[in-house]
């Protein structure tokens, strides 16, 4: 069982503890949604001070209700009986691992509290390549072979876990490949859990998404939260959805059990503001779309900028992140003695300024120069520069948004050169 802080977490305090000594960092190691609280967020917010009461534990009534309304608008339909609410998605997903037997696959790389959550449970790990197109999702082509070995070897494998879009790529699984996933999930009695928090910030409004909920609705699971749309991480809302049906009440039933002895109910203030932020009223739904357009912007700059330095990448169409890998640059890093993503990402950091998270932390292989960079965390110091970035029609052009993506593109064009 992994006993260290989550390696995104302590790299942010690392960076804390460097500017205060004085130095100039760039941040692109957390994936956090840099803006400030929206205004009529806050209002909700403190509407909602007066629900100083222990609530239902799955989560009140019109918290429920709304939740079940988002899921339904995004073609899932949805009862507030198929959903629960907890603080924030990650203890939902870790609720989800301590009920669900059998060992888990993992996309490689993929967000790295996935594979520590489910070893905390007891579970053992199967790692399984991401396809040439895109993250989120294990190769359906690798896939069957992996099950095939982790059972011929002792292990379980049951849950097989999705993120659309992708946290670290950047990138969406399309149809084909989710409908893959899905017959080998039928075939082998997997649960998918899928990752949903980034929905809300593809970065064009007409994109396609399929949801493994809507081609195998009787096995799918799916987690959403406001941490990534709605840049509301410290207020921890988040939300799941079990499959409607016999199947999904005991799931869920099971899920409310373990919750009431990890975190009681979803704190009153923050059901104020699930019920409000998950109606999708018009002004959330303007925030959504300019903020996806922001994101959507300073990724592509970011990916621009990898790729003139030499390295190949994926181009970024959800989300707000990128993930480069600069094996073309490996001759010229190697004497710089940089050699794997551990040695890359310190020499970033020590010798250009640059803090990002590299790939092992990810479950990639160490000996790869990839990293993922948050992009995220270039719209300003400042709740003002947040806003102004925000509200821009092109955000790149605005002097301190261009500074920072100068930088960038420096110190990513000096690897190897």
């Amino acid at each position: 069982m992994s006993t260290s802080m989550s390696p995104n977490l302590a790299l942010n305090e690392d960076v804390a503890r460097m500017r205060a000594q004085g130095r100039s960092v760039v941040h692109l190691g957390f994936g956090e949604s840099r803006l400030p609280a929206f205004a009529p967020l806050v209002e909700q917010l403190r509407a909602g001070a007066h629900r100083n009461a222990y609530g239902p534990v799955a989560g009140a009534p019109d918290a429920l209700a709304s939740l079940a309304g988002y899921f339904e608008r995004r073609g899932l339909p949805t009862g507030p009986e198929d959903v629960l609410l907890g603080p924030g998605s990650k203890p939902l997903l870790m609720a989800l691992n301590l009920v669900l037997p059998g060992d888990v696959l993992l996309p490689r790389p993929s967000w790295n509290s996935y594979e520590p959550q489910a070893r905390m449970a007891g579970k053992r790990v199967y790692g399984v390549p991401i396809p040439a197109e895109c993250g989120g999702i294990p190769d359906p082509d690798v896939l069957p072979e992996t099950i095939e070995r982790a059972r011929r070897t002792g292990g379980d494998p049951r849950i097989v876990v999705l993120t659309l879009p992708d946290n670290p790529t950047g990138t969406l699984a399309g149809a084909g490949l989710i409908e893959r996933l899905c017959r080998i999930a039928e075939a082998e009695d997997l649960v998918v859990v899928s990752d949903e928090i980034y929905r809300d910030v593809m970065h064009r409004p007409d994109a396609a998404f399929l949801s493994p909920a809507e081609v195998s609705p009787g096995r799918t699971v799916v987690t959403t939260g406001l941490s990534k749309s709605l840049a509301l991480g410290g207020w921890r809302v988040g939300g799941l959805r079990v499959p409607p049906g016999a199947r999904g009440r005991d799931l869920r039933d099971r899920l409310v059990a373990v919750a009431s002895d990890m975190w009681s109910t979803l704190s009153g203030p923050m059901q104020q503001v699930a019920a409000y932020a998950f109606g999708d009223p018009p002004e959330i739904r303007q925030r959504l779309a300019d903020s996806a357009r922001l994101h959507g912007a300073v990724a592509r700059a970011v990916h621009a900028a990898a790729i003139a330095a030499g390295a190949t990448c994926r181009p970024p169409t959800g989300a707000f992140y990128v993930y480069p890998d600069f094996e073309p640059r490996r001759e010229a890093l190697a004497q710089r003695g940089v050699t794997g993503s551990p040695s890359l990402a310190r020499h970033l950091l020590d010798e250009h300024g640059l803090a990002v998270l590299a790939g092992h932390h990810l479950g990639d292989d160490p000996g790869a120069l990839r990293f993922k960079a948050a992009t995220s965390m270039l719209y300003g110091d400042t709740d003002e520069e947040q806003e102004a970035a925000l509200a821009a029609p092109d955000p790149l052009a605005l002097p301190h948004v261009a500074d920072a993506l100068t930088r960038v593109a420096e110190g990513l064009a000096k690897l190897g050169a």
